[in-house]
Order: structure tokens, then C-alpha cells, then sequence
């Protein structure tokens, strides 16, 4: 088998499979095995595995890598910065969003309207919603900083839109930040954002509270 996809490329293909849970906190990554599922070679998958293990996305177990998982205390410093670098975007958005993101941001909310009784296509689209306001705050460096935030969300077991009325909720949330981000209100969107995080939160543990085997909330 060639190498004619970088390592970059091997990487992505792993981060991405674990980001929509192909691969879960505990699995173990065999290097044959995901150089055979994604059609790479063995070379680039080992180099994307050492790199997604400096990141601490990976973890050792003897001598095999295992998806990683947070603890309690690394949860809450997550979402502690989760609240604060979305908040910013949001306030950022309010002030450099055009006309058309903001109409972008409008149709993704209507069209999750139809999305409430599938929990896993919803959280997938809540991922592109808060995407977009990272782009709408026209803001690199903070949106190279979201990013790795995202990765580390991605070590999560489930997802709080899962919880019972948690799918309706987080629309009319979304729709609320959209009209103060739409308004030019930075001040009201940094707040809604932030409030939307903490109520995920919040749900997150009481869901881990109800499940208190799991390995990762």
C-alpha cells in the first residue's frame, strides 16, 4: 500500500472517526487495523497516532493506544473554557457577521426543526451551528483555539442532546443567540452563549449522575 495520502490526511480520517464515535473513550487504535479501514499505510497512521497521542487524545494502556477519556475535574475545566472562548465568539459575531451568515445561522435553526427525535443528527448539526459563529467571528486565532476545545469534546461518551426535552431547548437557545448576534447586541450574545454552555453542562451531569459506571461523561 502506497503513501499517497499525507499524514495530515490519516489523521483527520481518525480524528474525525472519533469526533462522530466510531471510536470511543476506552477503544483501543490498532495500527493495521485503521491503516486497512481507511485505506492508508501503515507509516502515516503510526505518525497521525504518536500526534493524536502528544495531544492527549490517545492514551497508553501497556504498550496499545485507547481513546482517551476526561475525568470530572478535567469535564469542568473544559467547559470552563468551552464557555468563555464560545462566549467571545459570539460577542465578535455580533459585531462582524454579515448579512448572510446570519441568514446562514437562521436556516440551520429552522432546519433543525425537523431534527428533534434524532438525537444523533442533531448533535451533528449543533456541531456545524456553533462552527459557524466561531467563522462569524471573524477571528482566526480564536477560532484555531475553538478547534482544539472541539477536539477535547470529542473524548465525550454521549451527548447532552440526548436528554429528554434537551433537543427543543437547545433550538430556541440557538435562535435567541442568532437574534442578539443579528441585532449587533455583542454584550446579550456573549451572555446567551455562555448560558446555552452552562445548561449543556449542567444536563451532561446529570446524565453522568444517573450512569455513574460510565468511563467519560
Amino acid at each position: 500500500m502506497s503513501d499517497a495520502r499525507p499524514q495530515t490526511d490519516a489523521y483527520k480520517l481518525i480524528l474525525d472517526a472519533i469526533d462522530v464515535g466510531v471510536y470511543k473513550p476506552g477503544d483501543r487504535l490498532v495500527e493495521s487495523e485503521l491503516a486497512e479501514r481507511f485505506g492508508v499505510s501503515r507509516t502515516p497512521i503510526r505518525e497521525a497516532l504518536q500526534r493524536l497521542e502528544t495531544q492527549s487524545l490517545l492514551t497508553r494502556d501497556g504498550r496499545s493506544l485507547i481513546v482517551a477519556s476526561l475525568d470530572h475535574n478535567q469535564l469542568a475545566e473544559l467547559y470552563v473554557v468551552r464557555a468563555e472562548l464560545e462566549g467571545l465568539a459570539a460577542r465578535l459575531a455580533a459585531r462582524h457577521a454579515t448579512a448572510e451568515e446570519i441568514r446562514i445561522l437562521r436556516r440551520m435553526i429552522e432546519d433543525d426543526g425537523a431534527l428533534l427525535n434524532d438525537p444523533e443528527a442533531m448533535s451533528r448539526a449543533n456541531r456545524r451551528f456553533h462552527k459557524q459563529i466561531h467563522l462569524a467571528s471573524h477571528n482566526r486565532y480564536l477560532v484555531q483555539q475553538l478547534d482544539l476545545v472541539h477536539r477535547s469534546m470529542a473524548l465525550l461518551a454521549s451527548t447532552s442532546i440526548a436528554a429528554e426535552g434537551r433537543p427543543a431547548e437547545t433550538v430556541a437557545e440557538h435562535s435567541a443567540i442568532v437574534e442578539a448576534i443579528a441585532a449587533g447586541d455583542g454584550d446579550t450574545a456573549y451572555q446567551r452563549l455562555k448560558d446555552h454552555i452552562s445548561r449543556a453542562y449542567e444536563t451532561r451531569l446529570r446524565l453522568d449522575s444517573m450512569h455513574p459506571s460510565r468511563t467519560a461523561l
